[in-house]
């Protein structure tokens, strides 16, 4: 940087940010965007109603405490209106929450291999990164609790895990809690609590019930397909919550995104029926998957991981030759979205293909 320019941070020097899944390149015939994790399926037509009236008042200022769609969550979940607070997607509370904790010297951990946010975001917030090492493609929750400090405000549980898609159990949570200091956050990352099916996997807000130093994040951009709208929601203790809305950007949650997700929880039961088809594609896919003689991790989430190492950025280039874009996390593996079952279609032929052609 020349003397003349504007002085900004060191950080960003080195600082590498967000890279979201690219779209499919033109390829003859239809392609398949299976990189982004988004739902397949367009909004419900009493979603697209509200998202249309509220278009009609965009001239105002949303309202900044969203307080009917607080309320909705409130209701729906079964918490305190005080416990709850909205923002940005969950990627947008994550950097709430690391606004809140983050200075000079204080230490956030997370599994690594986990959300690509989270190291960013812990840069931007002055804070220092902790990555605790994936133990067989899962959260190795024993290694994480050895690593807490006096120095550490924030630990990330990101489960089901992005991107491999492995959840932690009941039993493996509790110990963890147990283990970690009272002065010490927790926050359990549930974007994809939606398509979880194994009942060993704990429901995020009966954990937090008990312990003031839990919170949960969940968004509406996945099994609610409201990616592109931007809203998700946190649930914690009132000290938690109160801190998350004091670091908001004013205005973040659009009036469109606010009506969208009050409108989604109404239509919360025709939803949920899209969840499940995708839930049966994600088991079709893995059990094809796996019987084309791929190694494929366990998922509760709605993508599947297939960990190439070296061979991530060949495979994803063959994927794109085929019409579908796909997620490459190099160097360890490509994270492929369940869509529907004409892309899920594609993408096992195209697997099938690379491993005759390997």
């Amino acid at each position: 940087m020349s003397a003349d320019s504007p002085r900004f941070r060191a950080v960003l020097d080195q600082f590498v940010g967000y890279t979201p899944g690219r779209p499919p390149a033109p390829a003859a015939g239809r392609t398949f965007k299976l990189s982004a994790n988004e739902s397949p399926y367009d909004p419900l037509p009493s979603v697209r109603a509200a998202i249309a009236s509220a278009a009609s008042h965009v001239n105002r200022y949303p309202d900044n405490t969203a307080a009917e769609l607080i309320d909705a969550l409130a209701t729906r979940l079964g918490v305190p209106a005080g416990h709850v607070a909205v923002g940005c997607g969950s990627v947008g509370l994550a950097q709430q929450l690391l606004e809140a904790v983050g200075e000079p010297g204080a230490e956030v951990i997370y599994a690594w291999r986990s959300f690509e946010a989270y190291p960013y975001l812990t840069d931007l917030a002055n804070a220092t990164s902790i990555r605790v090492p994936l133990r067989d493609f899962r959260h190795d929750l024993p290694a994480m609790a050895a690593a807490i400090t006096d120095k550490t405000r924030l630990v990330f549980v990101c489960s089901p895990n992005n991107p491999t898609g492995t959840a932690v159990t009941s039993a493996e949570l509790t110990a963890f809690l147990d283990r970690v200091p009272a002065d010490c956050l927790v926050v359990i990352d549930e974007a994809y609590v939606q398509y979880v099916r194994d009942p060993q996997v704990p429901d995020g807000l009966r954990v937090y019930a008990d312990r003031p130093n839990v919170a949960v994040l969940r968004t509406f951009s996945k099994a609610y397909g409201l990616a592109g709208l931007r809203v998700g929601y946190l649930v914690g203790h009132e000290p938690v919550a109160a801190a998350v809305r004091k670091t908001m950007l004013p205005f973040t949650v659009n009036s469109i995104a606010q009506a969208a997700a009050v409108a989604s929880l109404a239509a919360e039961s025709e939803l949920l029926e899209r969840v499940e088809l995708v839930v049966k594609e994600r088991d079709r896919v893995r059990h094809e998957l796996l019987g084309q003689g791929w190694t494929v991790p366990p998922t509760e989430a709605n993508f599947v991981w297939l960990p190439l190492r070296d061979r991530s950025a060949e495979f994803t280039e063959h994927c794109d030759e085929a019409g579908l874009s796909v997620r490459p996390y190099l160097p360890d593996g490509v994270r492929i979205t369940i869509a529907d079952a004409e892309a899920n279609d594609r993408l096992l032929a195209a697997a099938a293909s690379y491993r005759h052609r390997a």
